[in-house]
């Protein structure tokens, strides 16, 4: 028989971009579960803060942290943050985050990880983490385990 959970994770993030590393919350709800076998999904419900894995070595995360920042720089044009042509998508506290959502096409929504043995089934180094493109804010991460 095959039983799922659904939780959620609400996270404040403090600059862009930030790599916070939810791994022990991850673990944390898939023990919850009570799951043993199966898969946990981790689903970041934004379009400029992604989930992905990696190791968490702080040189390794500044490495990171430049690189995104090289590929889409916060200071180059977008279109997307030109406030007197665009029309669409706009809210009352809309910013210029141009650079954020062409940094996430790099990276991803959600990572998928095997669950053996009520564990994750991760790589030595492997770490799960959201990562921040944008600005500090407040995001959600939903985290589903289904298995048996």
């Amino acid at each position: 028989m095959s039983n799922a959970l659904l939780s959620r994770l609400v996270l404040e993030t403090t600059r862009a971009p930030e790599f916070i590393d939810i791994t022990d919350q991850v673990n944390a709800q898939v023990r919850e579960s009570g799951i043993s076998n199966g898969l946990v999904c981790i689903f970041s419900k934004h379009t400029t803060a992604a989930i992905k894995l990696n190791e968490n070595e702080p040189l390794l995360i500044k490495d990171m942290e430049q690189f995104l920042s090289r590929l889409a720089p916060p200071s180059a044009y977008y279109g997307h943050n030109d406030f007197s042509i665009r029309t669409v998508n706009m809210n009352e506290d809309e910013c210029p985050n141009g650079h954020a959502h062409c940094q996430h096409l790099l990276l991803s929504t959600s990572e998928t990880i095997p669950l053996m043995q009520g564990k994750l089934n991760l790589g030595t180094w492997q770490r799960v983490f959201l990562i921040e493109l944008d600005r500090p804010r407040t995001r959600e991460v939903l985290i589903q385990i289904v298995g048996s």
